[in-house]
């Protein structure tokens, strides 16, 4: 027997043939056999799957019982160390991704990862094995990727038909083909289809979701306003042609599970765009996909590059394909650069969010409320900008609130060739040049708020809130003698949990009469039982919606303040800056937001 892959969950994948590195070495069933085995249980979420070892009693019950009943041995060793999930496929309730089997909740938390420029060959495959490049994705907290491709590759001979070698050879790239011969040796000689099948694949062995995303049409750097591929009726965007290129991927992907969702288009813009054709054939291509796997989510894109689906508020989509249909859109500092430039930061960040809401978030609300998935936004990583700063630190707080499944651009270190040069870097990109570890293990903590699944509309937990700080990403939290902190959002536990009921009232540990109170300017935050002080009783004090203030005897707003230099710093209250809008001030030290959850 030989499965890779998702399995429903109870089900067990075992590969007596495949050497894998992770895999689990067990002793033999049968004299003189020995064999590698890999199990896997459902893996919708990044800490739900894991590769289980065997105990003695389990070795010595195999090897009693024999080879007839490896699967029953497998299920009560499974049951004794195995934390269960949720399984595949997914779908849609109001707002929420759940799973078809039982409807809890699955955020996905993905990294974009490009495969639809010129060569038509993955990125990073001649640097890094497609499994260690799987794995380090796991470790930095990620349960999922958008991989791209290109509409080309499925519906024009003269592209599909070439291998990865020579494809590579086309445009000279050496160096591109002798790693992937020492890296990757299986797929040189893969015709180009048949090698991104075997690194989705790969992945989805790995337990990582796959979002397949159709980049473009023809193969090349996305997105020029006039580039040909931008909207339908483009010179290379033909919507039959599309259509027949979501029709197979689609089918070709259909019997894998891990391949969770197709996204129709990116960003589409241009001067043939319209309202009137967007739903034409965005609605053709939808059915389309569902038609071929009627599993699969099918998620849609608005117009403007992603940014704009607000025509949705006036016009349904008009069905939701089972409830199979999610919404995206994207978020970027270059969407708004000229306003994070010169407006001040408290008004700029309101304006954004109000915009963000306004043209896209709102799909998330109301009675027809509808998935939103964030499919990419993201910073330059090499050298982080004021306006990147800005933006960033507006974004995670935003986005954390509304607890949005999304997707970080990008994965990719460097490229095959991309506009005319081979190897270049991204300096988006959450990996060092060499594929091999974290860029900036920094940002991957203060990606951690929004990693975590915060709501769920299943749960039985009373609602609560988590303390955000949004310029780091760490929680609130009580340390030992009520010192009060942030530090790392990863462990939720019950010291970084508060009670609020709005302005003017106060911040209250969760289960306990203790509030946060303001002590003083420049002195660090206490916990205490007197919870009806001016200096007790918090409310929102400036235009970002942001900063949080306690009033002192004399009237003068005191908000919190951190600056963590260390995974626990202590958090100070301030005079509260740029409350005014003060032309060259900086509050980001001062923004926090109260993250509401429900999970135990």
């Amino acid at each position: 027997m030989l499965m890779t892959g998702h399995l429903p969950f109870g089900e067990i994948a075992v590969s007596q043939k495949l050497k894998w590195k992770s895999a689990v070495n067990m002793p033999a069933l049968y004299p003189n056999q020995r064999r590698l085995y890999r199990l896997y249980l459902c893996w919708p979420f990044a800490k739900c799957g894991r590769i289980f070892k065997w105990s003695k009693a389990s070795y010595k019950f195999a090897e009693m019982k024999g080879k007839n009943n490896l699967q029953t041995i497998l299920l009560i060793s499974l049951a004794m160390s195995a934390t269960l999930c949720n399984s595949l496929p997914l779908s849609t309730r109001g707002r929420w991704i759940v799973d078809n089997a039982a409807g809890g909740r699955v955020k996905m938390a993905c990294v974009n990862w490009v495969s639809h420029l010129e060569p038509l060959v993955t990125e990073g495959i001649h640097a890094q094995p497609v499994e260690r490049i799987a794995e380090t994705v796991k470790a930095m907290g990620f349960n999922c990727i958008r991989l791209t491709y290109a509409t080309f590759m499925w519906t024009r001979a003269d592209y599909n038909n070439r291998t990865v070698a020579q494809s590579l050879d086309s445009f000279n790239l050496t160096q591109a083909k002798e790693g992937i011969a020492r890296n990757n040796p299986k797929l040189l000689n893969l015709q180009i289809i048949d090698a991104y099948e075997a690194v989705v694949n790969e992945l989805g062995a790995h337990g990582l979701m796959l979002v397949l995303d159709n980049h473009v049409s023809k193969p090349l750097w996305c997105c020029a306003r006039e580039d040909g591929n931008g909207f339908f009726g483009d010179m290379y965007f033909d919507p039959k042609e599309w259509i027949k290129g979501l029709t197979d991927v689609s089918t070709r992907f259909k019997n894998n599970p891990q391949v969770v969702a197709l996204s129709m288009r990116n960003e589409m813009r241009g001067a043939r765009s319209n309202v009137p054709d967007w739903y034409r054939y965005m609605r053709k291509g939808a059915k389309a996909i569902h038609k071929a796997n009627p599993k699969v989510l099918v998620i849609v894109s608005g117009l403007n590059f992603d940014k704009d689906l607000s025509f949705l508020g006036r016009k349904s989509f008009g069905f939701t394909l089972n409830n199979k249909v999610v919404f995206e859109a994207h978020w970027y500092t270059f969407d708004f650069t000229q306003q994070w430039q010169q407006l001040p930061p408290n008004r700029a960040c309101r304006q954004r969010a109000d915009e963000f809401q306004r043209d896209a978030a709102f799909l998330t609300t109301g009675d027809k409320a509808a998935p939103l998935f964030i499919s990419e936004y993201g910073i330059n990583l090499q050298e982080t900008s004021q306006v990147d700063s800005r933006y960033f630190t507006c974004f995670l707080p935003t986005v954390a609130e509304k607890d949005l499944d999304w997707a970080l651009w990008t994965l990719q270190a460097s490229y095959h060739y991309r506009q005319g040069h081979a190897g270049g870097g991204e300096s988006y990109s959450v990996l060092d040049y060499s594929w091999s570890k974290p860029r900036y293990p920094q940002f991957l903590e203060r990606m951690v708020i929004l990693q975590n699944l915060l709501q769920d509309p299943n749960s039985n937990v009373s609602p609560y809130y988590l303390l955000v700080h949004a310029q780091s990403g760490f929680c609130v939290n009580v340390k030992h003698n009520d010192v009060v902190s942030v530090s790392s959002c990863r462990k939720n536990s019950r010291n970084s949990r508060w009670n609020h009921e709005g302005d003017r009232s106060p911040i209250k540990k969760l289960g306990r009469k203790h509030c946060l109170k303001a002590v003083g300017d420049g002195v660090p935050l206490t916990l205490s039982d007197d919870c009806s002080s001016p200096r007790a009783t918090w409310q929102l004090v400036s235009d970002s919606m942001l900063q949080i203030a306690a009033m002192d005897e004399q009237g003068n707003p005191l908000c919190l303040d951190a600056t963590p230099s260390s995974n626990s710093t202590p958090i100070l209250t301030r005079a509260c800056a740029c409350l005014n809008n003060e032309a060259g001030c900086d509050p980001l030290s001062q923004w926090f937001k109260l993250v509401p959850s429900n999970i135990a």
